[in-house]
Formats: C-alpha cells, structure tokens, sequence
C-alpha cells in the first residue's frame, strides 16, 4: 500500500536524531528532568516550534507548549503531547515521536493554510518516566491540574529535592498549580506513542488503537530467613532467603499466566549478605503487577500475595511487604477510539485495537478532558532501549492518520 508521502515526515525523523544526540552520557541517551540535557533539548525543541511560526513558552513544571490557533483566536484546544525526558541509555522514539509528530501536524496544517474549530496545543513534558525523582508524569499531572506539591520534597539520588533542581533551573515550584488547564479550555489530548510491544509487528499492521492503559501496583518485598555458613548447614536445615524467593518468582509467573492480559514482574533482587560462602539470610525484591482493569488486577494481587505467604511459610522464612506505586486503569474515550478508526480507515489499514500495559502521559487527563492514544509499530517490540526503530514509511502514516483525525474532528461530539 502506498504511503502518503508528506512533507513533514522526513523532517521529523530528521528532528529525531537530532534530538537524540540531546543528552547526559556521551554515546548513549540519557536526559533527565531538569538536567543540562533537559535544558538544551528545550532549546532545541523552542527552536523548530518557532521555525513553524509558533510561540513557544516554558511553565513552571519545564514543559514547553506553543498554540497553534483555530479559525478565530483563543479557542478551546486539542493537546497533541508527550514527553521529552528519558530513561537511562533509551532509544530515540519513546516520547519524543509524540512531540515531533504534534508539530509536524500542526506545520502540515499551516502549509494547507488550514484552520480548525478549536486551536491546537502542542506540549513537550519535561517528565514522564520518573527517573530522577520518585514521582512519575510530573509534567502532565502539572497541566492536567493534578500535580501533589508534596512531590516537591522527593529527593535525587545524590540528595537534591525537586523544589531545589527547579529553582536552579530557573523555574518558580510554587508557581506549579497555575499551569494547570481549565475545564473548558481544552477539548481533549491525543498522544502518538510507539507501541514498545510485538502486536501490531505481529499483525503486520503499522498503527493501533489504545482502548486503555493498564491498572498497576506495586511492592517492594523483603524475605528474611537465617544466614549461616556455605559449607555447615545441611541442606533441610537451611532457611535460605534466596532459594524462597526463586520459587516466589515462579509463582509471580503463574499467577500471572491466570488470565490474558495479566503481567507480572520481579524487576531488581538484591541478596544479602552476598557473600558465596554464605546462604542469603535476607533478599529484598521488586514485584510490579498489571492488569487490563481494576478488578482483575485486584484479583491478580490477592492471588500473588497468598502464594508469596504460603510458599514464607512453607520455608520457615518471613515476608515483608511495602506497598509502593498504584495506578488505577484508565480507559480511552469512545468518541476519540472512533475517530482515530475512521482516519485509519481512511487510509486503508484496519483500525486494531489494544491495551497499553506502559503507563503514558495520556493518563493524567483522563478527569480533565477525552483522552486517547495512537500506537505505532516499533521493530521487535522493544522499547527503554538503544535498539528501538521505526520505519519513516510507518511514520508518515501514522501522520497522515493524525491529520485525518484532527481534520474531521467535531468538538461538539468529544462534549456530547
């Protein structure tokens, strides 16, 4: 099937590598929220808003944001965003696709000297991953009117609070609340995000259709057994920390086999003492659970957290267990998963439809306004590393179809 060959797609990849050479370590990409990364990539960014005539402001959360006007000035906004920071040694499209590809809408409209019934907001958050500070989305949260002041006093890993990377950077943390949107003033958000999976690969299908991000939780868990000597203590002596927590891990998979959609995750563990003549007396690690809704991510919790018990039990160690991150599930609007199906449609590929287990931006405006999201085929799934790829002939349809959507929207029908 034949691409639609526009104007803007080769210059947003071209702005991609650019914006990729944009970091904290030399030969990989790292850019932290309010970093010297940050600061350049928001100069760099402002940059090519001017190029396409717009005026682009920094606010006090360091997001940059520049308005494209409708067909009379200071109408209710569509926001097209996503985020500009990054995870350690990332790849180039998490984030900033969306960014680019919001701009490159927008200067496609104005080369069609085009103007739409509502202004068009594009917005490059400072902070979505959470790498640095402990809360994640802080960009978005500020906008959408959810921002916790309390995420102010969270501290780097080298000691500086977020209250005081903002003030060195030049930006007032006080100042946060006012940047947040008013109902009315925004008519909904729409993020372009590669998929950072294998479906639509699989499916041989360039874009998908996000109907939800996922309901997650989080826990920190430490099991504590009896350290005690490699080579003494008889094997049906042992109360090895370790070897419990290898079966828990096993367990964490099947429970999260239960159901499709279900995932679950034991990212870090550490041993201690760590020593290899020593049998671990104690083991702390990382368990990250996911669900397609609420329930059944209550459900998969419930389960997990037995078998972790039972299996405590069973071994003579204990279990301790520190409730971290929780986010509920978040739907995407009806109205926008159908307008993003028609302008799929109308370029001939089929409208698929699939659950986003990543938490994305997107997420915060759900009370504030329609929300949706648009995925685009990344090569192998990966994502969160070097090795991420797309393809400029995927991209210029994944623009194409945003410009259709944009195009046809009806605000009237996102109020309704």
């Amino acid at each position: 099937m034949a691409r639609p060959n526009l104007p803007a797609t080769t210059r947003m990849m071209e702005r991609l590598d650019a914006l990729a050479l944009v970091t904290d370590e030399p030969g990989k990409i790292t850019r932290l929220y309010l970093s010297d990364a940050h600061r350049r990539a928001i100069d760099l960014v402002s940059g090519w808003f001017r190029e396409a005539g717009l005026a682009p402001a920094v606010d006090a959360a360091g997001n940059i944001h520049a308005r494209f006007e409708g067909r009379e000035p200071g109408l209710p906004a569509l926001i097209i965003a996503s985020h500009i920071d990054s995870v350690r040694d990332a790849g180039k499209y998490d984030g900033n696709l969306g960014v680019l590809a919001g701009l490159a809408v927008v200067e496609e409209l104005a080369r069609l000297n085009e103007r739409l019934p509502f202004a068009v907001e594009i917005i490059a958050f400072g902070d979505e991953e959470g790498v640095r500070f402990p809360q994640t989305l802080t960009g978005s949260r500020a906008i959408a009117g959810r921002f916790d002041l309390s995420a102010l006093d969270g501290r780097d890993r080298d000691g500086i609070s977020m209250r005081e990377a903002l003030a060195a950077f030049g930006l007032d943390p006080d100042a946060i609340p006012s940047v947040a949107r008013k109902p009315g003033s925004v008519i909904g958000y729409l993020e372009l995000h590669i998929e950072q999976g294998p479906v639509l690969e699989a499916a041989d299908e360039p874009l998908g259709i996000v109907t939800s991000i996922a309901s997650i939780q989080r826990f920190t868990a430490t099991v504590t057994g009896e350290a005690g000597h490699a080579g003494t203590v008889p094997m049906p002596y042992r109360k090895d920390a370790l070897a419990a927590v290898a079966e828990m891990v096993l367990a964490v998979e099947r429970e999260a086999q239960h159901a499709p959609g279900l995932v679950g995750t034991v990212g870090r563990i550490e041993a201690a003492p760590g020593a290899i003549n020593v049998i671990p007396g104690s083991v702390t690690f990382t368990l990250d659970l996911r669900a397609p809704d609420d329930a059944a991510r209550h459900a998969l919790v419930r389960r997990v957290l037995a078998a972790l018990e039972e299996i405590a039990g069973r071994r003579g160690v204990t279990l301790a267990l520190e409730a971290g991150y929780e986010e509920q599930a978040t739907p995407c609007h009806p109205a926008i998963q159908a307008a993003l199906a028609r302008a799929i449609e109308s370029l001939g590929h089929t409208p698929l439809r699939l659950l986003s287990g990543a938490g994305h931006d997107a997420m915060a405006f759900e009370k504030l306004c329609p929300m949706g999201m648009l995925f685009l085929r990344c090569k192998g799934g990966i994502s969160h590393n070097p090795l991420e790829s797309i393809t400029e002939a995927d991209a210029d349809i994944a623009l194409a179809a945003m410009l259709a959507f944009v195009r046809a929207l009806d605000p009237a029908k996102l109020a309704g």
